[in-house]
């Protein structure tokens, strides 16, 4: 791709992009304090489903937990408007239709509540489960409501991001900087990529867990290559 053409669709990128910021920090700001009103029955319900005991070791630290709960939901609540943001920023650029950017916008919603899901209520549950079996009665957890805030937001909305897998190798074979074939040819070393991702995002160690992650976006993968096909994307 010439350089003269990245630089020009990436300054249109930046420019779209920098007309969307407003709104979207205004919509963080009016979503943490719609949020934060019940910060405290959320927490409830995190806490309840994930059957955890939390304490705090600061005067501050449950504020700023009720505040990291109120920014996490803000942001997995108005994820719409930002996918929107995003595909209507890359439209202009890459020449894509505006039913093309309706589509997008959707399935990007739709993986990203899946993945969202499937973290919260399959891979989080197992995962501290499995390091919470290390307790002995000498040793008995004391988990800190910061700490536990952070790590579930953090995990929830990273695994939605990266099940946005098969939208992203769409974007790019339509737009002709990874071709199809480039996906089909490299399945070896996109499974080995996954298997790395996979290490890092669960919250344990162990082979189970990783596979709870690794094999539904290794499957993602491979939807993606379909759906190229189906699309009949080059």
């Amino acid at each position: 791709m010439d350089t003269n053409t990245t630089t020009q669709r990436l300054a249109i990128i930046i420019k779209d992009l920098r007309r969307a910021i407003l709104a979207a920090v205004l919509a963080l700001i009016l979503g943490c304090l719609g949020f934060y009103s019940i910060s405290s029955h959320l927490l409830n319900t995190i806490q309840g489903h994930l059957h955890q005991k939390l304490a705090f070791f600061t005067v501050a630290e449950p504020f700023l937990a009720h505040i990291t709960i109120s920014l996490a939901m803000t942001i997995f609540t108005i994820m719409p408007m930002l996918s929107y943001f995003l595909w209507r920023a890359l439209a202009k650029p890459f020449s894509l239709s505006r039913l093309l950017v309706f589509w997008f916008v959707i399935f990007s919603c739709f993986l990203f509540y899946s993945g969202a899901a499937f973290c919260y209520f399959i891979t989080l549950p197992f995962g501290i489960n499995f390091l919470l079996d290390f307790q002995t009665e000498q040793l008995k957890p004391v988990i800190s409501i910061s700490e536990f805030v952070s790590f579930v937001s953090i995990f929830v909305l990273a695994f939605g991001l990266i099940f946005e897998l098969p939208i992203f190798m769409i974007f790019m074979a339509k737009i002709k900087i990874l071709p199809r074939s480039f996906f089909e040819k490299n399945r070896r070393y996109a499974l080995l990529l996954i298997s790395v991702i996979a290490a890092l995002l669960t919250p344990t160690p162990d082979i189970f867990n990783m596979m709870l992650m690794g094999i539904p976006l290794y499957m993602l993968y491979e939807v993606g290559i379909i759906a190229l096909k189906l699309l009949r994307i080059a």
